[in-house]
């Protein structure tokens, strides 16, 4: 039985593949009932911009535009890729996009309210939005055709419960980014799915020497912490580091994956990610704001495409580190 993120994917491509056969054959595609041009338009005018939050050098955002940046190629679009840790300059970003009148926007919202203007400045401009990532949400009331990513609380909670399985009682949250509604969603969630409170640490993504220090200050402050989780792949690294030094033996577990977190998990460092599979979330908005474009089709019924949770431990990582080398993972 296929994945269901084939099933999606297949589901998604399958009417480009059959618009692609009927215009092939000349007359017969492309028309309307009286003969006319149906005025949809052609794949190799459209230009579709991706702008996210993501910081210089996160791998995160690197899978995120592979997945964009292939799903141009396949589908024969313009892609440009775009980001900017400072949501303010991100929602310049939007604006520069909507001014240089691009034929679709996809955009990141860990901080809605700091992107609003730009993203309904862009829908009253007539063009199509697709949100990713985070801000799901907010998304339809913000006139976005669409949101794919996973629904942070339910990724939390399958995380606390997983924690709980693994014997996990009192587990630390750390924070990367402040603001962001959809790493607080996150920690929210886990406390859920764990039955009990978590302890939530705030670090700066930019300062992973910093965010190691303040780990293991909390942890040498609080013997109790049986359990650290992190809300990015680079943070889980400096979070197994952060145990060594304060002397403490909890379980680490994150959300994301890199190779780093591959080899965690494959050595025993760290117990498990929840993976989002972000691939996905480059991907699918470009193949959604095609078929919008196109035939006007939209994806999701007004619900977010989910791309995850899924678990990565070390039942099945060796199969996801055969994958990590394609930039897909």
């Amino acid at each position: 039985m296929a994945a269901p993120g084939r099933l999606l994917t297949l589901a998604l491509a399958a009417p480009l593949f059959l618009a692609a056969c009927s215009t092939d054959g000349g007359d017969s595609g492309g028309s309307s009932p009286d003969g006319g041009s149906d005025g949809g338009a052609s794949s190799a005018d459209l230009t579709f911009s991706v702008i996210t939050h993501g910081a210089a050098g996160d791998t995160f955002w690197d899978v995120v535009q592979n997945g964009a940046d292939a799903a141009g190629e396949d589908f024969g679009v313009s892609v440009d890729y775009q980001s900017d840790g400072e949501l303010q300059r991100q929602a310049q970003l939007i604006d520069a996009a909507v001014n240089q009148g691009v034929d679709g926007i996809v955009v990141s919202m860990a901080n809605p309210d700091a992107v609003r203007d730009s993203v309904e400045a862009a829908v009253a401009a007539g063009i199509p939005v697709v949100t990713i990532n985070s801000g799901g949400d907010r998304s339809a009331e913000f006139g976005a055709v669409g949101h794919v990513g996973q629904d942070e609380r339910i990724a939390g909670q399958g995380a606390g419960r997983q924690l709980a399985a693994e014997g996990a009682t009192k587990v630390l949250c750390v924070v990367h980014e402040a603001g962001n509604i959809g790493l607080e969603q996150r920690c929210s969630g886990a406390s859920d799915g764990l039955g009990s409170e978590v302890t939530t640490l705030q670090v700066d993504i930019n300062d992973l020497q910093g965010a190691q220090s303040t780990i293991t200050s909390q942890l040498q402050s609080d013997p109790a912490i049986d359990a650290v989780l992190t809300l990015n792949s680079a943070v889980a690294a400096v979070a197994v580091s952060a145990a060594t030094d304060a002397g403490a033996e909890p379980l680490v577990a994150t959300f994301d994956l890199n190779a780093d977190v591959i080899r965690g998990i494959q050595d025993g460092d760290i117990a498990f990610a929840v993976d989002q599979q972000q691939y996905e979330q480059g991907y699918l908005p470009i193949v959604m704001l095609k078929l919008y474009a196109e035939n006007l089709n939209t994806v999701g019924g007004g619900l977010p495409v989910l791309t995850g949770p899924g678990i990565v431990d070390a039942g099945n990582v060796d199969e996801i580190a055969d994958l990590a080398s394609t930039g897909t993972r």
